[in-house]
């Protein structure tokens, strides 16, 4: 699992002073950055070193986020397929779980303009942070509320 602090900044909010939805994909793509640099360790984002496109997403809003603490989002691989894997995210502030949602990308060769199959190295890479997240779960440290 990967955990990244997001301090909210005043012109997140909304006119009633929340964070406003349209913030939460923002926070949950940093969330995958160090995700992504299992793809591309130096994130160039060209044509022949960056594979990956987003076909889904979900939110599910399920407390208020405000701009006046930190907000922890915690990201981990859910799922892995043939050619496209799923991402979990959820947003936490003061110990309450305010936003949880999810992502799936497809492994895709923007040269060929295909898809392609998880290389095995990478696969194994994701593995990793699925079982890490099932071993905390395991030990009860992650909740079926995380």
């Amino acid at each position: 699992m990967f955990s990244v602090t997001i301090t909210p900044r005043v012109g997140e909010t909304d006119a009633m002073g929340h964070i406003n939805n349209c913030v939460i994909p923002v926070w949950f793509e940093r969330g995958r950055t160090p995700l992504f640099r299992i793809f591309d360790p130096n994130l160039d984002f060209t044509h022949e070193s960056w594979h990956l496109v987003m076909v889904h997403s979900e939110y599910d809003y399920t407390g208020q986020l405000y701009c006046n603490s930190d907000v922890e989002i915690k990201t981990w691989v859910s799922h892995i397929g043939g050619k496209s894997f799923s991402l979990a995210h959820e947003a936490w502030q003061n110990g309450r779980l305010c936003v949880k949602g999810g992502v799936v990308l497809v492994y895709y060769n923007f040269i060929t303009q295909k898809t392609e199959p998880i290389p095995p190295d990478i696969r194994k890479q994701l593995e990793a942070h699925t079982a890490q997240r099932e071993a905390l779960s395991n030990e009860g440290l992650i909740t079926e509320e995380s």
